[in-house]
């Protein structure tokens, strides 16, 4: 099964080598779509080429536009981290992105729930993108595997798994803390203020997942 174009994965087929990434909001065509191009932004900041690392990445929405452009404001926040917006079409939640992805990082608890719903043994892969950074952060990189010597993708699997046991022992300080909101229809202050506190939340998560911190 190949992937719309412009999803990230470049016409290949699933593969046991590759680490997928899966972003879900409602819509998506704001907080998922700057989620995903933030990730894969950054990811060739650390790797170079994401895909030579194996990792992929494609976002969804529980309600999702299919074949709907991302909203103006969240090309404009984009930009200003000067990740890509070019090629993105909106699209619906489907099982067949929840059964390939390796994680699935969702805007809110709802969205969590949403995914863990559909079955396919989500539950263990499927937090929400700022519980998934709390937990990132309590791991200790010394006990994941080299990137350079085993490669990304057992890493990236590694650091799921270690999240995942995790999760009953570190919990929010707060019901809120784990949500980002949706800024549909707000101003541009407002999109800027939810794209830096995705990009805040991303850092951790993929450093701690390449095993590469940023440049400069």
């Amino acid at each position: 099964m190949t992937a719309p174009e412009g999803r990230g994965i470049a016409g290949s087929e699933f593969s046991a080598s590759a680490f997928r990434i899966l972003h879900v909001s409602t819509g998506n065509v704001c907080r998922s779509p700057i989620t995903e191009r933030l990730t894969r932004h950054a990811l060739s900041d650390r790797l170079g080429d994401p895909l030579t690392g194996g990792v992929i990445v494609e976002s969804a929405g529980t309600w999702g536009h299919e074949g709907a452009p991302m909203e103006a404001n969240a090309e404009v926040v984009l930009a200003d981290f000067g990740a890509d917006a070019t090629g993105f079409v909106g699209r619906e939640l489907l099982d067949e992105h929840v059964i390939r992805a390796d994680l699935v990082l969702t805007a809110t608890r709802d969205h969590r729930a949403q995914v863990i719903s559909m079955g396919h043994s989500a539950g263990l892969r499927t937090f929400t993108l700022k519980e998934f950074t709390r937990l990132v952060r309590a791991i200790d990189p010394a006990t994941l595997p080299d990137a350079r010597s085993e490669g990304v993708v057992e890493r990236a699997r590694a650091l799921v798994r270690a999240a995942a046991a995790l999760r009953g022992w570190l919990l929010a300080p707060s019901p809120d803390a784990d949500e980002v909101y949706d800024p549909y229809g707000a101003p541009i202050t407002f999109f800027r203020s939810i794209g830096d506190e995705i990009n805040q939340a991303l850092d951790p998560v993929l450093t701690a997942l390449t095993g590469v911190p940023p440049r400069g």
